[in-house]
């Protein structure tokens, strides 16, 4: 387990622990992964953890920003460790594959809202949709 995961528990101030390091080496390991294919990844290295622990886990690192938590529309929570870039995801419609696209275009927030209201934005959030290259070449279900 990495200690660069060690180093940014104790940035966030929170205490090194087994699970929240399996978590962590499991959303990193499995990018865009669901709560649980998470789970089976770090029961697979600490066979004895309580779901419960896991989703703990999850819940202190995402709110800690170490771990970001997106839900494209119909879908389960998904998790992933690139945090701090306001990168955007494309989803397939078909099979579900999520993967990561870069800033739209220029520098976070990437978009520039036509009425902004007041508010300070620091960050959009943007969910392309379509087929993936795979699903594409196949009839649509």
């Amino acid at each position: 387990m990495s200690t660069d995961f060690q180093q940014q528990l104790r940035g966030a101030g929170l205490r090194v622990t087994r699970p929240r390091l399996a978590v962590l080496d499991a959303v990193r390991d499995h990018p865009h992964a669901d709560t649980d294919t998470i789970l089976g990844a770090v029961r697979r290295h600490l066979p004895d953890v309580s779901a419960q622990a896991v989703y703990d886990s999850l819940n202190v690192l995402t709110t800690s920003r170490l771990v970001r938590r997106i839900k494209p529309n119909g879908s389960v929570a998904r998790y992933e460790t690139r945090t701090g870039d306001n990168h955007h995801h494309v989803v397939c419609r078909s099979c579900g594959v999520i993967a990561d696209v870069d800033c739209a275009v220029g520098e976070a927030p990437c978009l520039t809202a036509s009425d902004d209201h007041g508010f300070v934005i620091d960050e959009a959030e943007v969910i392309y949709w379509g087929r993936c290259a795979a699903c594409a070449v196949a009839p649509a279900v």
